[in-house]
């Protein structure tokens, strides 16, 4: 018999508006404690200087589930984050939170920096309702989780931000919240610890309803089982098609960077061809480059072609040498070079690729370009690892 989904956070319309400066601010905020003190009705709309940081969102979450909240800086994941922990008010709509809730929403929330780490572990756990006696049960595991104790009872002021998001989780996470939220401070870690509180989450995920902002999506697709895409305060995207969820958020940085990044004037690139339709093909499909340049002032020597291959993230993942021709360059006025990809291991997404022209003999640069070309592979097998591997296999039951 299917177990019965035990729904923790119900999110119905929520929307929160916030004025642009603070006088505004302070002007509504006065008229809105006024109006409710008299009874009379408050505004739910937008007045002059004000915008909505979080506009009409609605999800349900259950125990065992993660919702991954995306989306670029500004776009109001943080400040729904601040609704649902109840640091802000919503102006519309309704949420329904049952159990303990673990945030870990800024650096140093809900710490006291006068106090000592030991002493905000106490306080921390007695506003979640747990006795002294369950504290001091737990507060060892929390202190070698967060790999502070030689400074546990040192006041909390006097801790690097690292210090801060250590202490800050291990105290979220080992509190067994029912709900547990964590926003890109986690990002402040290093990598061990972060790699290490992932294996925490891991553990009290069959038991906690997980809501999860980053900006890594390879962490988003890691552990979420349901996505948010958000933008200017509003959802873009919301389902359980992680990779369609993450497909979208690179989309909208595709074409925000610069191209060139490296000029010296000597080669000038005049043309870049291609065979893939709609810059789209299919793993271990075959792809022709043709990559024709001018040059500007006499070389001595065939410059070196580097393709170098990223994932959405940007990070470097394969590369191409292309130098074949050896002979006399003096008089050409034009290089043109081809080179055919072969059995191409990527696996389906947005790749990109930067071309690079250097010399051979001391590997300096000629002109370096970002970007040049963006395209996908297609298929019917979803994956974010950057490329597979192709092998033969040999299996046998005995």
């Amino acid at each position: 018999m299917e177990k019965e989904r035990e729904v923790l956070v119900s999110v119905q319309n929520v929307s929160k508006k916030f004025s642009k400066n603070l006088k505004s601010s302070l002007k509504y905020g006065a008229s809105d404690i006024i109006r409710s003190t008299l009874g009379l009705s408050i505004n739910k709309e937008l007045r002059p200087q004000e915008f909505w940081a979080v506009k009409d969102v609605s999800f349900e979450l259950a125990r065992g589930e993660c919702i991954g909240l995306i989306g670029h800086n500004g776009a109001g994941k943080s400040s729904l984050l601040k609704v649902l922990n109840g640091l802000y008010a919503p102006d519309k709509g309704q949420i329904v939170m049952k159990g303990k809730i673990g945030a870990l929403i800024e650096l140093g929330a809900g710490f006291n920096p006068i106090l000592t780490g030991r002493e905000n572990i106490y306080n921390n756990a007695s506003i979640l309702g747990f006795t002294k006696k369950e504290v001091e049960e737990k507060i060892q595991s929390i202190i070698d989780f967060s790999e502070i104790s030689d400074f546990i009872d040192t006041p909390v002021q006097n801790y690097s931000s690292g210090m801060k998001v250590r202490l800050g989780f291990a105290v979220a996470a080992h509190l067994e919240p029912d709900i547990l939220i964590v926003d890109e401070v986690l990002a402040v870690g290093d990598l061990g610890f972060i790699l290490k509180c992932f294996s925490k989450i891991d553990e009290l995920l069959p038991h906690t309803a997980v809501i999860f902002v980053s900006h890594s999506m390879p962490m988003i697709s890691r552990i979420c089982n349901e996505i948010i895409l958000m933008d200017h305060g509003k959802v873009e995207y919301q389902g359980n098609e992680i990779g369609k969820g993450i497909q979208l958020y690179y989309n909208k940085f595709s074409n925000n960077s610069e191209n060139k990044v490296y000029d010296n004037g000597i080669l000038e690139l005049i043309s870049v061809q291609t065979d893939l339709i709609n810059n789209e093909i299919h793993r271990n499909q075959d792809f022709n480059l043709a990559f024709e340049f001018r040059i500007n002032k006499p070389i001595d020597e065939l410059p070196t072609l580097y393709l170098e291959f990223k994932d959405k993230e940007q990070k470097p993942i394969a590369g191409i040498s292309v130098q074949e021709y050896r002979g006399d360059i003096k008089q050409s006025t034009k290089i043109v070079y081809k080179t055919t990809v072969k059995n191409p291991l990527f696996t389906l997404g947005k790749y990109i690729m930067d071309v690079g022209l250097y010399n051979p003999a001391t590997e300096s640069p000629y002109l370096r370009i970002n970007n040049i070309l963006e395209f996908t592979i297609g298929g019917e097998k979803e994956q974010w690892i950057p490329f597979e591997l192709d092998s033969e296999n040999i299996i046998t039951l005995q």
